[in-house]
């Protein structure tokens, strides 16, 4: 017989509700994150998202609901010694260099400073460590952030738009480095407007809407769920354009190209009948629908049922 292993959920937020004057900017929000797992907390402006991570990181008190952050409450020794936090705008006494900011948050959680301090270089600032950190940039001091975050290996990880400020590659440096410590078991729940750098780099998707969870899921099962469709570009010869639109049954023909769209189920169909056409057909393109189309259906469907 194979063993099987059950872990607990790092985090576990159940039915949890919090309302300011009157306002519900948390609405009966109820989901669970394993270990390991990276997740997408989406939701415009004022939808609840910073609220609930202040609920979970204990910081404000809930006024309904349960929450179980690593098996003990929020804000309790336990929770708040496996947790890490980086809020969007990060900010550090400019007064000390990189170094002894890392040093000091190593020694305010308890870690060794010589076991920290390599964390700076792994977010790109090995050579800044002894300036002053009122001389870095926006994008400096948000890996500054990222580092601190990361002292002494935390089980949950609570990101707020992690890569404001930064550069393409130190952006993609940040989601190497959230993929790494994922494959270590951590559990990585962030929040970020850059719909399109997610969505190959998280493993899962919350969208909030007005304080309500609407979506909770795979980005595939999503999409399935949107019914979205699905756009087919079939590239070609100028002079064949003409013939393969007809073919494939018509379509918006582009120079040199033709698109089309389909839904889900049709999809194989319509790719075995753009192969009959041999060599006509130069290449293809299939473009599922974006994290950004998933994200605009499910708000705007919330929207009308509000």
């Amino acid at each position: 017989m194979t063993e099987t292993n059950f872990h607990s959920p790092t985090l576990s937020v159940r039915s949890v509700c919090k309302t300011f004057a009157g306002l519900k900017a948390v609405d009966g929000v109820s989901f669970s994150l394993n270990p390991g797992e990276r997740v997408a907390l989406l939701g415009h402006n004022g939808a609840g998202k910073t609220t609930l991570f202040k609920i979970v990181l204990g910081f404000l008190k809930r006024d309904g609901g349960d929450v179980s952050v690593l098996g003990s409450a929020p804000g309790s020794h336990a929770a708040r010694a496996g947790t890490a936090y980086l809020p969007e705008s990060v900010a550090f006494p400019g007064s000390l260099t990189g170094r002894e900011v890392l040093t000091f948050y190593a020694r305010l959680k308890g870690e060794s400073p010589a076991a920290a301090l390599p964390l700076l270089d792994r977010v790109g600032l090995a050579d800044a460590v002894k300036r002053r950190v009122g001389t870095y940039s926006k994008g400096m001091r948000q890996r500054l952030g990222l580092a601190q975050a990361l002292i002494g290996r935390p089980k949950l990880i609570l990101l707020d738009e992690p890569t404001t400020g930064l550069d393409p590659i130190s952006r993609q440096n940040v989601y190497e480095l959230i993929g790494e410590i994922a494959g270590q078991g951590t559990t990585v729940l962030l929040s970020s407007h850059a719909l399109t750098e997610l969505e190959a780099r998280t493993d899962r998707i919350l969208i909030l809407s007005r304080g309500k969870l609407v979506a909770d899921d795979i980005l595939s099962r999503l999409r399935a769920q949107a019914g979205l469709p699905i756009r087919l570009k079939v590239w070609t010869r100028p002079e064949d354009v003409a013939h393969v639109s007809e073919c494939l049954g018509g379509g918006r023909m582009n120079g040199r190209s033709v698109e089309f769209d389909c839904n889900a189920d049709d999809k194989i169909q319509r790719l075995s009948a753009i192969s009959a056409l041999g060599g006509l057909v130069e290449d293809v393109d299939v473009h599922a629908p974006s994290l950004d189309d998933v994200y605009r259906h499910f708000s705007n469907a919330a929207n009308r049922e509000s």
